[in-house]
């Protein structure tokens, strides 16, 4: 039988990598927190603890932060776009509107735009519902400042978030006229389906080919994709949930080499997200389960 540091940490061990995930945009850097967390939580005196769930948390958001902050040396020398790592995640994500939002790639990209305090400080308080003071804990800040930080925060997220609601079921409609005028090539329907302004970037990580700057414009991402430049000529393209909403996988002998996640505004596509990099797809073989 598991001793209670354990069993509560396993308890919570879902919650706490989707936190880690959403700080850092990675698995792999979330799976590295979730180990350290587990140490730290190993020596606490359970005794004194009165939440548990919260006390995981302030220790993962702290570890995550601190790879947040120390992390920006390694992207200044990542090869072309840096995208997040996709994840299979099961049909409950999508069923859950608010965490799929928060997890979804175009989501996750904006978070990114933020300061490590001001992503914190927003996942916790609008994705898991944390209080100012105990987000306040979390990230070494009064809750004065914390309200300010959130404030701050939603402001820079709700003027770059995608606009409207966006259904799982308008995600497929849209991925399914996607995927059809992909392969076959129609220069037309892809700029039917295509924002005038969309943005095309592919991850490769220096390790395998990809458009080192971003495509900008309807004309020339459809060029790029009926070309076959976007790397989906061969291979087979199917439908998965990634990151809570539909997305293609490219598969090349039977493997991944290509996940293609979309934002869509006002029924079109405003954003394609290429990840071909190998060490971003090691998860999409199994579902990976989020909680908040």
């Amino acid at each position: 039988m598991a001793d209670p540091a354990t069993e509560a940490f396993l308890a919570h061990r879902n919650l706490l990598f989707t936190v880690a995930y959403q700080l850092l945009g990675s698995a792999a850097d979330a799976e590295d927190v979730l180990q350290e967390t587990w140490l730290r939580w190993a020596g606490v005196d359970l005794a004194a603890v009165r939440e548990e769930r919260a006390y995981l948390v302030r220790i993962t958001t702290r570890l995550a932060l601190m790879r947040l902050r120390t992390r920006t040396r390694r992207r200044e020398s990542y090869v072309g776009p840096w995208l997040p790592e996709p994840l299979l995640t099961a049909p409950d994500v999508a069923d859950d509107v608010e965490l799929a939002d928060s997890v979804s790639m175009a989501m996750l990209l904006v978070l990114e735009t933020l300061t490590p305090a001001e992503r914190a400080v927003f996942v916790l308080h609008e994705v898991f519902a944390l209080g100012y003071d105990e987000i306040a804990e979390a990230v070494g800040k009064n809750p004065a400042a914390v309200r300010q930080i959130a404030h701050r925060a939603r402001s820079h997220v709700a003027a770059r978030r995608p606009r409207g609601d966006v259904s799982p079921a308008t995600s497929r409609d849209a991925l399914a006229a996607f995927q059809r005028a992909v392969e076959t090539g129609d220069l037309q329907h892809l700029l039917d389906i295509l924002a005038p302004d969309v943005v095309f970037l592919g991850d490769g990580g220096g390790v395998v080919q990809a458009v080192l700057e971003p495509v900008v414009g309807a004309a020339d991402v459809a060029r790029l994709l009926a070309a076959g430049l976007g790397n989906f000529a061969d291979g087979t393209l199917a439908a998965a949930q990634v990151n809570g909403y539909p997305a293609l996988l490219l598969r090349r002998d039977g493997e991944v080499d290509t996940v293609l996640a979309v934002r869509i505004d006002d029924g079109l596509i405003t954003g394609l997200y290429a990840v071909r990099n190998p060490e971003k797809l090691s998860r999409l073989d199994e579902e990976t389960t989020l909680r908040r």
